[in-house]
C-alpha cells in the first residue's frame, strides 16, 4: 500500500513543458494563418456586417 515516489522537480518541469505546449498549440491555432485567409475572413466579416446593417428597419420619426 505504498504510494509511487515522484520527484517534485521533475514533476513540475515535466507539467510545465506540457503547459508550454497546450499554448504553443494554441498559438499556432490563433496566429498561424497566412495573409490570404486573413483577408478571406476579413472579407466576410465585412460583407456579413454590410448585410446585416442593410436589414436593419429604422423608426419612423414622429414630429411634435
Amino acid at each position: 500500500m505504498s504510494a509511487e515516489i515522484v520527484n517534485l522537480r521533475q514533476f513540475r518541469k515535466k507539467q510545465a513543458r506540457s503547459d508550454k505546449e497546450k499554448q504553443a498549440e494554441q498559438n499556432r491555432i490563433t496566429f498561424g494563418r497566412t495573409k490570404a485567409e486573413k483577408n478571406l475572413t476579413k472579407a466576410l466579416n465585412d460583407k456579413a456586417e454590410k448585410t446585416h446593417e442593410a436589414g436593419r428597419i429604422e423608426p419612423k420619426k414622429t414630429e411634435d
